[in-house]
């Protein structure tokens, strides 16, 4: 990275005497140079993913600098696993992880958009046209596609199941589980469904509550739904059953085992009778607590800490399932769903704190030992059991369902659905067009360079099925204008209808997220006119010739 060597600032001269402000060796660059730099960077990054983008989208192969091989076409995983220097490259990065956590899919959208806002923005400043008219253009685009957005979508509702399973089919076409996506896009929303919870008349649903558990082996279509939790671990004593029906489950957050003595205290033994009755005290402590479990009804019990051996032979000898140091995350999902409460002092033990499930057991899959907690009555955290031939398999299906679940989850969350296959850009741009010749002054070129940004989305859709992108565009927009607003591209039999009717349905929120994140920043990198590097002593100097590693 190298924003052009500059040396030290100099601001006159005092008596003969240069005024230093930087350090030597700083690196500056300042007005259109910089942002030029900046812009080209942000762009080389749009680029790299582009050909990602939609259902006929090219997949990267990633290698780390172990030779670890990651195989995918999701834009915010490329980008997390690239290494890069730039920091406006850097800040496209931030692009895609924002579009990632809000919503889960649409990354390559929110950073191929902002590529394509800071490259017409490029072309407004080599006319002469300020950077700061440019971002109070974009700003007043944003507002606008944002209400354009919210007035043509759709309303949707967690009833209707049909809709939201094709949510997830659309979020998952393209990726590597595509061959089984109607059964996973099936399994997603229920899964959806079973963890939502209404909270003051209104919708609520944590992501969190959907585990996730990746075993490879079998195929993608062996992958199912566990109305209830599975646990990466085993059972820890070989004496005790592998299978419990009707089981009532005890979670304890504390060791079953004898505390160890605080500070310096001490205990003096001096003959084995004394040792004995050590022992036999310790023993007697570690079968009191068990007898506890016993007495509340236990048949399960799951520790956040340690079992002792003691504890686990008194617990297998009374039938009791145990299964010691499990993560405190899978802790709170076995409570919501079991609704057992989790507890801390066996003291307060009561048959209340208790869940229930219909069956836990332990099962090896691919050679591991796993716990299933099966058959809950009304679980509140659920398990998707990933399968898949391979780890390059599994990894890019559970990348995949994930998204669907982010998917349904965002279309629930605002009610709000729209056309996919590029319908949506299509008629944004075209009603920001409209707006724009009701704005004075300058800023109506930025709202329609940012109208005509979004026609990005259709063209490298039209480019990834081997269109002709000038052709497809003329074409959709001569629909768009007759009214025909649903009308996209349809990738998988290339050609140019009506993608709502086609079920291409997308979350809105989907594209509120790449439209807000996008401009911000394209606007953010666009009101930066001086880049000043300090300079490092102990590294060495950067490489002469400006650019981005590897681009």
């Amino acid at each position: 990275m190298n924003y052009g060597s500059m040396g030290n600032m100099n601001y006159g001269n005092m008596g003969g005497q240069p005024i230093l402000i930087l350090p030597e060796g700083a690196i500056r660059k300042t007005g259109r140079e910089a942002l030029k730099n900046n812009i080209e960077a942000a762009k080389a990054i749009a680029e790299s993913v582009r050909t990602t983008m939609g259902p006929r989208g090219m997949d990267k192969m990633l290698v780390d600098s172990l030779g670890d091989v990651t195989i995918t076409n999701d834009g915010a995983t490329i980008l997390d696993e690239m290494e890069l220097e730039h920091p406006a490259a850097k800040m496209m990065v931030e692009v895609a992880k924002t579009q990632e956590k809000e919503v889960g899919d649409g990354t390559t959208t929110a950073v191929v958009l902002a590529g394509e806002l800071l490259k017409k923005a490029s072309e407004l400043v080599d006319q002469n046209i300020h950077p700061s008219i440019i971002t109070a253009g974009y700003r007043m685009a944003k507002a606008k596609a944002l209400k354009i957005l919210n007035d043509i979508g759709y309303d949707v509702n967690i009833n209707d199941g049909n809709v939201l399973e094709k949510i997830a089919m659309t979020a998952m076409t393209g990726k590597g589980s595509e061959a089984a996506k109607d059964s996973l896009a099936s399994l997603v929303v229920q899964a959806v469904k079973t963890v939502a919870t209404k909270e003051d008349g209104k919708l609520v649903i944590d992501k969190d509550d959907i585990k996730i558990q990746k075993v490879k082996g079998a195929s993608i279509d062996d992958t199912e739904l566990i109305k209830g939790i599975v646990i990466d671990k085993e059972v820890v004593h070989s004496g005790m059953p592998k299978r419990v029906s009707s089981a009532k489950i005890l979670l304890i957050d504390s060791a079953l085992e004898i505390k160890e003595i605080e500070g310096d205290a001490k205990i003096q033994i001096s003959t084995p009778e004394q040792m004995q009755a050590f022992i036999d005290q310790q023993s007697k402590q570690l079968k009191e607590m068990v007898e506890k479990i016993e007495k509340v009804g236990a048949n399960v019990v799951f520790c956040q800490k340690g079992i002792d051996d003691l504890a686990q032979h008194y617990l297998a000898k009374k039938g009791i399932v145990a299964v010691r140091r499990v993560k405190a995350s899978d802790m709170e999902k076995l409570a919501k769903a079991t609704g057992a409460t989790i507890v801390t002092n066996l003291d307060d033990l009561s048959g209340k704190d208790l869940g229930t499930a219909g069956i836990v057991e332990e099962k090896k899959l691919a050679g591991e030992a796993m716990v299933f907690v099966r058959d809950c009555a009304n679980p509140k955290s659920v398990t998707l059991l990933v399968r898949g031939g391979t780890d390059h398999v599994v990894d890019e299906v559970e990348r995949a369902i994930e998204d669907a679940i982010l998917g349904v989850i965002s279309a629930l969350e605002l009610g709000k659905i729209v056309a996919g296959g590029g319908a949506v850009e299509m008629e944004l741009s075209k009603k920001l067009k409209e707006y724009a010749e009701t704005v004075g002054g300058r800023e109506q070129l930025a709202i329609n360079a940012f109208s005509e940004a979004i026609e990005v989305v259709p063209k490298t859709l039209a480019e990834s099925t081997g269109l002709d992108p000038i052709d497809a565009i003329v074409e959709l927009r001569s629909k768009h204008e007759k009214g025909e607003k649903n009308v996209g591209i349809d990738v998988i039999n290339r050609k140019i209808t009506d993608m709502y009717k086609l079920n291409v349905i997308e979350p809105l929120k989907i594209k509120t997220q790449a439209i807000k994140s996008s401009a911000e920043a394209a606007e953010m990198i666009l009101r930066i006119d001086d880049v000043i590097a300090a300079s490092k002593s102990s590294a060495p100097q950067p490489p002469q010739g400006g650019g981005m590693p590897g681009y």
